[in-house]
């Protein structure tokens, strides 16, 4: 009966997803020539509080746990398992005063209104997966970037998303680059859990009631053996990784 229901709501919530994008992408471009990257940047973030409230017409709600004491100022690298692409909204939003940045797939750079256009000119590394060579300098810059101007890297070191909710091995390469090119930077661990039930049925129809929730474990200092805070890291996330 809920994947019955689900039809015509998803219908509802794709439309609105879509006249988002379309509505913010002009916008984005706007505040980025008149007014420069911080108009930018409060456009995104105002963008995802949006897209977000998309999904609320499928009875999606949020939690996003930070009892963290995370400086301002300073370069984070928040590290995180990846689900969905609905992990990465609500991480722009309640992380706004950090200024994140994401590493992600070339593919996305292109085609999608306000989402390719703030990948290429909001400072996120775009990363061909099948070139190592060009993935890596392309983390490189990025972490070059989030040192020189104190904002933070967002890194899936899983590679690809979990479909079922169950965390995948770290692939440790790109958080290893990024360790390297931003020495002062704190290591923000988050666990995130049930976005993968948003596409519990594939892409269409969407599911229901997901109860999204995000919680962020204490800051890891970039200091020491690169192979030791990335095992830790990974221990932190999986710790708070509810069993599907």
């Amino acid at each position: 009966m809920q994947k019955l229901v689900s039809y015509p709501l998803t219908v509802i919530y794709f439309i609105c997803f879509g006249l988002t994008l379309v509505l913010f992408h002009p916008i984005q471009w706007f505040c980025l020539k008149a007014f420069g990257y911080e108009a930018h940047k409060r456009c995104v973030s105002i963008l995802n509080w949006c897209l977000m409230r998309c999904t609320n017409l499928l009875g999606t709600r949020y939690t996003f746990t930070n009892t963290q004491n995370i400086p301002l100022g300073k370069p984070l690298i928040i590290t995180t398992n990846h689900q969905s692409m609905y992990d990465i909204p609500p991480i722009i939003w309640y992380m706004r005063k950090h200024h994140p940045k994401f590493v992600s797939k070339k593919e996305l750079g292109k085609g999608i209104p306000s989402v390719s256009f703030n990948l290429r000119h909001g400072g996120s590394a775009l990363i061909d997966r099948k070139d190592t060579k060009q993935a890596l300098e392309q983390i490189a810059q990025l972490g070059q970037y989030i040192e020189r101007h104190n904002r933070s890297a967002v890194i899936f070191p899983e590679g690809t998303r979990s479909r079922n909710g169950r965390p995948k091995p770290f692939k440790p390469m790109g958080l290893k680059t990024l360790l390297c090119h931003s020495p002062s930077a704190l290591i923000v661990p988050i666990s995130i859990n049930n976005s993968w039930k948003l596409l519990r049925y594939g892409k269409f129809p969407m599911g229901l009631g997901c109860h999204l929730r995000f919680q962020v474990h204490p800051p890891i200092p970039n200091s020491g053996n690169h192979e030791a805070i990335i095992e830790k890291t990974e221990e932190m996330i999986k710790k708070g990784i509810q069993a599907p």
